[in-house]
């Protein structure tokens, strides 16, 4: 039967209504088994292992994917396959959470016993708190009062949206308390986009070379400024006779100089208004560690030197190229 555009939208929203009212009924019965299912998992030694059958399934299947990605080791278990024998995966300490919206499929009843024998804390998630694998497991979590979108009710919907957001809800929790940073993840997903971003090392990103504005001790801050507009980058490395970086100035160093002490500055020594020891990046350092050290000051660093293992001054790095790259940015500071 033909439907307007109109019928179809209202159609389409409802279904959107019905799962949201199933995510508000999953808040209302979050409760202290949810807080010590996680301090289970972090204080365990074992794995991380989702079942269930059918849509429940596939849903333990991106649970147990979304773990492993964020820092828990976890791994999807078929139970049919389970009880032919891929139950031998399963050791003493780890967490089995069962997945069922009635808590009574038939797979899962079956192989709870074998996991329990074994040793694995079982964890059942479901709908229905009188259900024989909510009775039977060791923690219950419920869903709530769930109603399936659609005019039969028959399709999983509702419920296994409420599944995957607990399952999403419990992956952050574990990845927050854990302190999972950026550089984790890119470690996790090196294949990915923004892995291959967060894998990128300082070498990738500073100007070296000619590019690499660098000027010795005795020379004059006019000097530098002739450094700094040849080379525009913000800044100028000041070296000894050897390469090796002992000091820093910055466009902000320049103007704050003559605020100071008036245009006569621009003769004297670099080395009298340079940044001694300043903090610089070094030859290897992922980039995302350079944009922290960057961004996590009382000011915020625009431009930073960069080094190698004897100290030489090799390279510079500027903040812009670093969040140019898609780097993620951590604070709106100012730059200098």
């Amino acid at each position: 039967m033909m439907r307007t555009p109109d019928e179809i939208l209202a159609i389409a929203k409802e279904v959107i209504l019905t799962e949201r009212s199933a995510l508000d009924s999953l808040i209302s019965v979050l409760n202290e088994n949810f807080v010590k299912l996680v301090h289970l998992i972090l204080h365990s030694n074992g794995k991380v292992i989702l079942t269930g059958v059918g849509k429940s399934g596939l849903i333990a299947r991106k649970i147990a994917a979304t773990l492993s990605s964020t820092g828990t080791l976890a791994i999807f278990l078929h139970p049919t396959e389970g009880l032919h024998g891929d139950v031998g995966i399963v050791r003493p300490g780890d967490i089995c959470i069962l997945l069922s919206k009635s808590g009574e499929t038939e797979e899962l009843i079956a192989i709870l016993p074998i996991l329990k024998k074994i040793g694995a804390t079982t964890v059942a998630i479901t709908q229905n708190e009188r259900s024989e694998l909510a009775n039977l497991s060791d923690i219950y979590l419920p869903l709530g009062d769930i109603k399936e979108a659609g005019l039969s009710g028959l399709t999983p919907t509702s419920s296994t949206t409420a599944t995957l957001a607990l399952g999403d809800a419990l992956a952050i929790v574990l990845m927050t308390i854990r302190g999972f940073q950026p550089e984790d993840f890119a470690k996790l997903h090196p294949g990915g986009s923004l892995g291959k971003k967060l894998l990128l090392k300082v070498d990738d990103l500073m100007h070296k070379g000619e590019e690499n504005p660098t000027i010795q001790a005795n020379a004059t801050i006019q000097d530098a400024i002739k450094l700094l507009t040849s080379i525009p980058l913000g800044a100028v490395s000041i070296v000894d006779e050897d390469g090796k970086l002992i000091g820093f100035f910055t466009d902000g160093d320049l103007r704050r100089s003559i605020l100071k002490f008036g245009s006569k500055v621009l003769l004297d020594p670099i080395s009298e208004v340079m940044t001694k020891n300043p903090v610089t990046a070094h030859l290897g350092m992922l980039a995302l560690e350079a944009l922290r050290l960057m961004e996590n000051r009382p000011s915020q660093i625009s431009v930073l030197p960069v080094v190698d293992t004897y100290g030489k001054a090799i390279g510079m790095l500027r903040l812009h190229d670093l969040l140019a790259a898609g780097l993620p940015s951590t604070s709106h500071g100012n730059s200098i």
